[in-house]
């Protein structure tokens, strides 16, 4: 078993008064050598964006992006036609690929939006761009994790283009999940969004995150009422 602890504390950071946000690995004017990505997960940013404030349209390609609100609503637009709203409780989905211009907005005149930003590398190039948003259940994150992405369009959850599988827990105090690994190169990445977990004898807290390969399995413990995402990932 191998592993890599980020505490919250030793995250990048950006404040740009309208957008405040913690990079787990290297972006935009943050970089550090050792913390470029964890296999095929390139960026995971923890965004809180001020009311009526965003993200003006830019373009992306090659790359697949995954946006989960945690608080409020963020509007999305981009140059497929999609112009939609999601908020906590959904996961939204978009293929760059070819190319793709869009806009992210806090929807919200009266309160700050917070999502997490997540880019994962594809295993293609060149696919035709595509996007998606789906509500969760959340019921099924109860004591459970649920999966909620994965590389198969008729699977539960969103799909992308990478042997990648993401789930989310919310586990009450004293509960353990056990969480069965999808190949030997594959390693899960865990981001804790609320209370303190332990992880195969590693202790978390809220916005730790921690690396974890080489392994077959692994089981996480809420050491307080928790909330957890898994995203696994090919290591090479």
């Amino acid at each position: 078993m191998k592993t890599v602890l980020h505490k919250a504390e030793t995250r990048g950071v950006a404040n740009h008064g309208w957008l405040h946000s913690n990079h787990t690995f290297s972006f935009a004017n943050y970089y550090n050598p050792e913390r470029i990505h964890f296999g095929m997960l390139r960026v995971l940013n923890d965004d809180q964006v001020a009311a009526g404030k965003g993200f003006g349209t830019h373009p992306h390609d090659n790359m697949e992006i995954i946006s989960i609100p945690l608080e409020g609503d963020l509007e999305h637009q981009d140059s497929m036609g999609n112009k939609t709203v999601i908020k906590q409780g959904d996961i939204q989905v978009m293929s760059a690929g070819t190319g793709v211009h869009h806009s992210e907005y806090n929807k919200n005149a009266d309160k700050d939006v917070k999502f997490l930003q997540i880019w994962v590398f594809p295993n293609k190039k060149g696919v035709e761009p595509r996007y998606d948003q789906i509500t969760l259940d959340t019921d099924k994150m109860h004591n459970n994790l649920q999966q909620v992405l994965s590389p198969t369009p008729n699977d539960e959850g969103v799909w992308i283009h990478q042997n990648a599988w993401f789930s989310m827990g919310n586990l009450e105090q004293g509960v353990s999940q056990k969480y069965q690994l999808h190949g030997k190169d594959q390693g899960v990445y865990a981001f804790v969004l609320e209370g303190d977990v332990t992880i195969n004898g590693q202790s978390l807290n809220k916005r730790d995150g921690l690396g974890i390969w080489d392994i077959d399995e692994l089981e996480v413990t809420a050491d307080s009422n928790a909330k957890i995402l898994l995203m696994e990932v090919p290591m090479n």
